[in-house]
């Protein structure tokens, strides 16, 4: 596991501000205290390192406890393909459960922190308490979810719905991190931005540029503030017009 070193604190997930994101609602005290026991110490891992790579053995589901990763794939002819960004409260590694070896990178955009899955021990508990089995179902189907959701994305949509749907989906996440509504720092660069909708880097910068000129949102270097959230709303899903 390269840039990461096993810390000796443990994890207490009962303690943890994001449990209600990344582990069930409604567990009692003596399930909480099951699933703290299964929870390996927490890993950090340094900005620009990875926590797994693409052919490693996996193991384990993380748990982003603080900073954000972007998941790439590389082409045969040795380009990268951005397939996400995921923040703290998420749960990464799931690639890895149908072969047993992951099949993307994960990459940190900043210096991270992520609490350690041991699968097959989630698996056997999971099959004890059902609330944690419904737990993993749920988070595998917002997965799939997730990714027809980006094929959507890349293979109806123009260059400004894209976008737009992109700001839109971060902020939400962010929101529901006690974020602002409106306002966000982008982790990753123009280019991985690019790379994840399938646009080119000039194409990114010209859209957003058009977004200030409309008066859609503010950009200050990776400071973005949405001005107008219902215009960008409106680029995604138009009025039909009457």
């Amino acid at each position: 596991m390269n840039g990461m070193n096993p810390q000796t604190i443990k994890v207490a997930c009962s303690n943890c501000n994001l449990r209600e994101l990344c582990m069930p609602i409604g567990l009692n005290r003596d399930e909480l205290d099951r699933i703290d026991h299964v929870i390996g110490a927490r890993r950090t891992v340094k900005r620009g390192t990875a926590l797994f790579h693409n052919g490693d053995k996996f193991n384990s589901l993380y748990a982003i406890r603080t900073g954000f990763f972007k998941t790439r794939v590389t082409s045969e002819d040795g380009r990268d393909q951005v397939t996400g960004f995921q923040m703290a409260g998420e749960i990464m590694g799931l690639d890895g459960i149908v072969n047993d070896y992951h099949t993307c990178d994960a990459v940190a955009l900043e210096d991270a922190e992520v609490c350690v899955m041991p699968f097959d021990r989630i698996e056997e508990l999971s099959r004890e308490v059902s609330a944690l089995q419904r737990h993993v179902h749920k988070i595998m189907s917002r997965e799939i979810v997730r990714e027809h959701g980006v094929m959507l994305l890349l293979g109806s949509m123009r260059a400004e719905e894209r976008l737009a749907t992109f700001l839109l989906n971060l902020v939400q996440r962010l929101h529901a991190r006690g974020f602002s509504q409106s306002e966000l720092v982008l982790r990753m660069t123009r280019e991985e931005i690019g790379s994840f909708l399938g646009l080119k880097l000039e194409t990114v910068s010209r859209t957003f540029s058009r977004f200030v000129e409309d008066g859609i949102v503010e950009v200050k270097q990776r400071h973005i503030r949405l001005l107008d959230t219902d215009a960008l709303r409106d680029i995604v899903n138009p009025k039909a017009c009457t």
